[in-house]
């Protein structure tokens, strides 16, 4: 499925065209930011589309018969659509609506997430093709499951990085912070649908910023489009710095806005935590001079004002969440690791 000129919707609402790779607004408010800031619609697909990197991605689209695999084509054939949002988009003239279009099953979960020959042989021979795995994004094996008319997404993960999951939920969350509610399962972790199928669309920071990923330029940006959503943003790169998280990128945090008016919520909740602490092995020692641990502290010298923001920790806390989680681990190395990153945090703001 292919076409070159198209109109981009929000459910039933038609908000922009796209015509001779030109765009026509129609609807500024309900407009995705990514076309606020950039003005190309097929670059605004292409973002929307599965990893192809990800060996399960293109066995997906073995088993879809895809002739086209491109990433515009991939998103094509979905209408673009995703759990997360309610943007979509139809040829010009087409009389689709968004309930022919939005994911009520997913028979290619399994193959996205496991990628095994019976999963693709089986999905093979399905004639209903419909899947949000062509728009479910990131580099690790995902994929997303309906349990009692509810999303979760699942991601494949070995014991350290569910524990890294599942610490940075439960830190964060004894810590007043708005997390995304993660549990282990069979090889995984999974996460509801914080959006709840769409009734709040989830915009990734990239749709504002780009890959700029400085922090400073970024809670420039929030303090303009979203002040309220300064504090979670603060909180959330303090808690990247002292679990030694260094995924955080401008496809994993952002904002929630309104479906109906396009106006924006809240910061979204934290997610996407796989990578840090133990996940890649027991860090060595915290020095000043880590780099998560150097750019916070740098980002908090130009931002006094934000420290009001920061939660304190205390060891006590840090036991509380591993007696929480019950998992296999080295707790006296993860106690020395959390405190001893938070204790150049602390005592870098107390010079």
């Amino acid at each position: 499925m292919t076409y070159s000129n198209y109109e981009i919707l929000s459910k039933n609402i038609v908000v922009a065209k796209w015509m001779n790779n030109k765009l026509e607004v129609l609807n500024q408010d309900m407009l995705p930011f990514f076309l606020h800031h950039n003005q190309n619609a097929d670059m605004w697909l292409k973002s929307r589309a599965i990893d192809y990197k990800r060996p399960n991605s293109r066995l997906l689209k073995k088993a879809l018969r895809l002739k086209e695999k491109d990433d515009i084509s991939t998103v094509l054939h979905v209408n673009g659509a995703t759990i997360t949002d309610t943007y979509w988009v139809r040829p010009i003239g087409s009389n689709l609506r968004y309930e022919n279009i939005r994911f009520y099953k997913n028979y290619f979960a399994k193959l996205a997430l496991d990628g095994s020959y019976k999963s693709f042989n089986y999905t093979s021979r399905l004639k209903d093709t419909r899947t949000p795995e062509l728009t479910n994004i990131g580099s690790f094996e995902k994929g997303w499951k309906l349990r009692e008319n509810e999303w979760w997404l699942y991601k494949k993960a070995n014991h350290k990085e569910q524990f890294s999951e599942l610490f940075a939920y439960e830190l964060g969350t004894s810590l007043g912070m708005n997390m995304a509610y993660y549990e282990k399962v069979d090889g995984y972790v999974r996460t509801p649908d914080f959006t709840k199928s769409a009734s709040y669309n989830f915009e990734p920071a990239i749709s504002f910023m780009g890959d700029n990923e400085d922090y400073n330029d970024t809670a420039k940006a929030l303090l303009k489009i979203c002040p309220d959503a300064v504090a979670d943003f603060v909180k959330m790169i303090f808690l990247d710095a002292i679990i030694a998280n260094p995924d955080r990128h401008t496809n994993n945090f952002g904002l929630l806005r309104d479906t109906s008016t396009g106006s924006i919520i809240s910061f979204a909740p934290l997610f996407d935590h796989n990578m840090a602490l133990i996940a890649r092995g027991y860090p060595g020692k915290p020095r000043r001079t880590d780099r998560l641990i150097s750019l916070f502290n740098d980002f908090m010298k130009n931002h006094p004002e934000y420290s009001k923001f920061i939660p304190s920790i205390s060891e006590e806390t840090v036991i509380m969440v591993l007696d929480k989680i019950n998992m296999k681990v080295k707790k006296q190395d993860i106690i020395n690791l959390v405190m001893g990153r938070y204790g150049f945090i602390r005592q870098d703001r107390d010079e």
